[in-house]
């Protein structure tokens, strides 16, 4: 499908219409997809075939001071997920600290069934060593 001959003229117009802040037909947001409604193109149009005029509009809202809503909502997005990693190294640190903790614990609990199974066994040996008594009574 080849676009209609006035879609440059089009987006042109609705860049200003946005950017003049008297959108028609969207609502006025500072995004390609509010761009392609206020023309009335497909947002393909700005992102596969008049890439110029989408970064031309980018460059306008930025030029004024602004920053396109698709940026902040990455921005955003961005703090939201270093915040997320910090606090999953944060987890992860604690994570390996109780690891370690219950290796010891384990360790020591095995070292002390070790040695408490030593002394059941040393005990045995010293009943099986003691002389059998006779029968009372006989």
């Amino acid at each position: 499908m080849s676009p209609a001959p006035d879609e440059r003229d089009r987006i042109r117009a609705a860049m200003e219409r946005i950017l003049g802040g008297t959108p028609e037909l969207s609502n006025g947001a500072l995004t390609i997809v509010a761009l392609a409604l206020e023309a009335g193109v497909p947002r393909n149009a700005l992102t596969q075939r008049h890439t110029d005029l989408k970064n031309e509009f980018y460059d306008k809202v930025r030029a004024r001071g602004g920053t396109p809503d698709s940026e902040r909502r990455l921005r955003k997005q961005i703090r939201r997920l270093k915040e997320l990693r910090a606090a999953d190294a944060e987890e992860l640190a604690q994570l390996k600290a109780d690891v370690e903790a219950l290796v010891g614990a384990l360790h020591q609990a095995t070292m002390e069934n070790l040695h408490l199974r030593q002394q059941l066994a040393d005990r045995h040996a010293v009943i099986r060593a003691l002389p059998t008594q006779a029968p009372l009574g006989r």
